[in-house]
């Protein structure tokens, strides 16, 4: 492999596809935009130490490595917002009604298609690299674990698809989106991309805090990735990940 040359990396089984690219990473320090897939990931993780439940072969489960030094640490997240659009990029010509629900995953409707978890290794005050993992649902039928609400391309399509095919296309669409910001710097112009395709971005919906269950409309988010919401009563409430939970109509608080 040539150093300046990014490269696919395939594994029949791993651990955790981050772990393998930050192990090689740190060996070899691999070009931006190489990539680490495998067929089968035995102890997958989400954000927060979420597990994700992946049948093997499958799903595609990958991690890509970049090396955004231009952006400052309070501004991480927007290398989520560049990995949930090209997810939306890819699924909206397969399916309707994609969305992104904050911070990192990405809905079909109410059902949760993929999952996203970014991890960064700084040096100062920048990102000396970032590795983004992956898990899009694509032709598991039957999901066992005690997730809430997990969907695949498959049961919502009924067809079969090809998983690498999707890789590709994928990687295309992230290094497109990501190119293009990094060269012009357009904040406003990823931060109202990433706004029009959220998850419940109009209306009053019902949500959960520490405090119990509420309504609100989401108002912003903000570039660090908290997320502003108004209640019915037109307070302001600021949460950062994990302090927040999307409630369905059907749940009580």
């Amino acid at each position: 492999m040539e150093n300046n040359s990014p490269k696919i990396y395939r594994f029949k089984s791993l651990t955790s596809t981050n772990q393998e690219l930050n192990d090689l990473n740190k060996s070899d320090s691999i070009p931006e935009f190489s990539v680490v897939v495998a067929s089968e990931q035995t102890a997958g993780r989400g954000q927060m130490g979420n597990s994700w439940e992946s049948e093997p072969g499958k799903n595609l489960t990958f991690s890509i490595i970049i090396r955004p030094s231009f952006l400052p640490i309070q501004q991480q997240f927007r290398i989520t917002q560049v990995i949930t659009l090209a997810l939306v990029r890819l699924l909206n010509p397969l399916l309707k009604n994609v969305s992104i629900k904050w911070p990192n995953d990405v809905y079909c409707d109410d059902k949760k298609i993929a999952g996203i978890l970014v991890e960064n290794s700084l040096k100062g005050d920048k990102i000396e690299y970032s590795i983004i993992g992956v898990g899009l649902n694509v032709n598991q039928e039957i999901f066992r674990s005690n997730a809430a609400n997990p969907v695949s391309l498959k049961q919502l399509t009924k067809q079969d698809f090809d998983i690498y095919e999707l890789l590709n296309q994928l990687i295309v669409h992230f290094v497109e989106i990501y190119s293009d910001w990094k060269v012009e710097r357009n904040d406003e112009w990823l931060h109202k991309n990433y706004m029009e395709n959220l998850y419940r971005k109009n209306g009053i919906h019902p949500f959960k805090d520490s405090h119990g269950k509420f309504y609100a409309t989401i108002a912003e988010i903000k570039p660090s990735g908290h997320l502003i919401l108004q209640t019915k009563s037109g307070n302001f409430r600021t949460y950062a990940f994990k302090e927040v939970s999307f409630e369905t109509p059907k749940q009580t608080s």
